[in-house]
């Protein structure tokens, strides 16, 4: 009579895997298998030896849990069952934060489900991250910069990828922005509560424009965009008069502090 002593799933090497996967059958009396008994599924054998038999995952296989795997003989007879673990594929439903600076990359937490068994996150044409989750529903991990970015925003699908698949490309995204700058200021001085342009780029989903005054104090301004090369600013009060500077800040980070004379 046949007995089976360990399931190896080729792939992840342990008693775990996915539908697709290839597994080994180790044990003794194996050389007369003609189906292996996959929980309800009967599955025909790869290959078949005396100590091994391999066959394939099913398709059929449930989404996830615990499968009983057993073998059965030309005799009709049936032998011993050990567990095998079916892996869910993981889905993705989120992240903590919604952009990154392109230079910089940034630290990004990930949720979704069945992370546990994830060896990497991938960031679209950025590159890949390895991560060891140690929850199911997330994990956080530093994505990549982006050096050869061009346009302003770039987004990105962010997967991860496990035992049992990588996730669907494109339910998450994240998107990558270039530092905004700042090239002229009209005029180039102004009191509390002029209105000014600044000219530039990048200055796409601006969330704060800043202005320094000579002793170095702050004051963020009310703000209007105009286009993503252009917006209008007002002069905040409260600032000491002299030379000082304005920038302006998004998702990519400050811009290069442009001089702005308060009078």
């Amino acid at each position: 009579m046949a007995t089976i002593t360990s399931l190896v799933d080729t792939t992840t090497t342990t008693n775990q895997g996915r539908p697709g996967n290839t597994v080994q059958i180790n044990g003794t009396g194996l050389s007369t298998t003609t189906r292996v008994n996959f929980g309800s599924a009967a599955v025909t054998p790869a290959s078949v030896t005396a100590t091994l038999v391999t066959f394939v995952v099913p398709s059929t296989a449930p989404c996830s849990g615990q499968v009983s795997v057993s073998v059965t003989s030309s005799a009709g007879v049936t032998s011993n069952a050990l567990p095998f673990f079916v892996i869910a594929t993981p889905t993705t439903t989120g992240l903590s934060v919604t952009c990154v600076p392109a230079a910089s990359g940034g630290s990004v937490t990930l949720f979704g489900t069945n992370f546990l068994s994830g060896t990497q996150v991938g960031v679209g044409t950025v590159g890949n991250v390895a991560v060891t989750p140690t929850q199911a529903s997330q994990v956080t991990f530093t994505a990549p910069t982006n050096p050869g970015q061009v346009g302003t925003v770039s987004t990105q699908p962010v997967t991860i990828t496990t035992a049992g698949g990588t996730s669907t490309s494109g339910t998450t995204q994240i998107d990558y922005y270039l530092t905004s700058a700042i090239t002229s200021v009209l005029p180039t001085s102004g009191t509390a509560g002029d209105q000014i342009t600044v000219n530039g780029t990048g200055f796409v989903n601006v969330d704060t424009v800043t202005f320094t005054d000579s002793a170095t104090a702050t004051a963020t301004a009310v703000f209007a965009p105009i286009s993503d090369t252009q917006l209008a600013a007002t002069v905040p009060g409260g600032l000491a008069t002299g030379a000082g500077t304005i920038t302006v800040h998004t998702c990519g980070g400050n811009s290069n502090a442009q001089a702005f004379t308060i009078t």
